[in-house]
């Protein structure tokens, strides 16, 4: 589904990825683990296209996307969740998930409502509230909801658990399930929190100084002593 080879980026001249191999097969949950600053943000900004590619190359379905713009990469199905959650204050719930529709606006398919607001119920009862107004975990909710009405095939998530509260911690990770299991969509994450991690994640990589120090397997995720050093300051 996705493939990066001897992947380099960063900001301006300054690379801050060097050489990064990732590769994900359809229908899995993978993440992508390592302390703040290590690279993992800009890995999945480089990945949706918002971040250059200075050496290497990304595949995406068996497509070079390398020189592809986002909007692009998103026609072809590869949804994006920013990290921040960076939804649209100003506008309602309802017209958050409107704007998400154009994603991948080359797709057939209609978004299945039901089944968003199905996973968001609180959604279902804030959708003509203001989305700037919600909490922190409520507009997390509605980044992923969004993405979710550009019917993708895949969903890049940046960090959603960030600034959201435990309980909802929770709650994410049961929608990240449900979206795999039930719409067979591909899960690309970055994160450092460690019980979502645990909790979704099929197998992994740590990445430190911009590269991948390990590939992880489902085992590996569940071992406490062992993953936290990835992690751990």
């Amino acid at each position: 589904m996705l493939k990066t080879s001897e992947l380099v980026s960063g900001y301006g001249k300054v690379p801050i990825l060097h050489g990064v191999d990732v590769e994900i097969k359809k229908g899995e949950i993978v993440s992508v683990i390592g302390r703040n600053g290590v690279g993992k943000s800009t890995f999945i900004k480089t990945v949706i296209g918002l971040n250059l590619v200075m050496k290497g190359s990304i595949t995406y379905k068996d497509v070079p996307v390398s020189k592809k713009q986002p909007y692009e990469r998103a026609w072809l199905g590869m949804g994006y969740v920013p990290q921040g959650h960076m939804v649209f204050p100003q506008l309602t719930v309802e017209e958050n998930l409107l704007m998400g529709e154009q994603i991948n606006k080359k797709s057939t398919q209609k978004p299945d409502y039901n089944f968003i607001y199905d996973c968001f119920p609180i959604l279902r009862e804030r959708r003509f509230q203001k989305a700037g107004t919600m909490s922190g975990g409520q507009q997390a909710m509605l980044s992923i909801a969004r993405v979710l009405t550009g019917n993708p095939e895949m969903i890049l998530l940046d960090e959603p658990t960030e600034g959201v509260q435990p309980n909802i911690v929770d709650s994410i990770g049961e929608i990240i399930l449900k979206i795999n299991e039930e719409l067979g969509v591909t899960v690309l994450i970055v994160e450092q929190h460690l019980g979502l991690i645990q909790s979704v994640s099929q197998r992994g990589y740590a990445m430190d100084k911009g590269t991948i120090i390990e590939s992880l397997t489902r085992e590996q995720i569940d071992d406490y002593e062992y993953i936290k050093k990835f992690l751990a300051i």
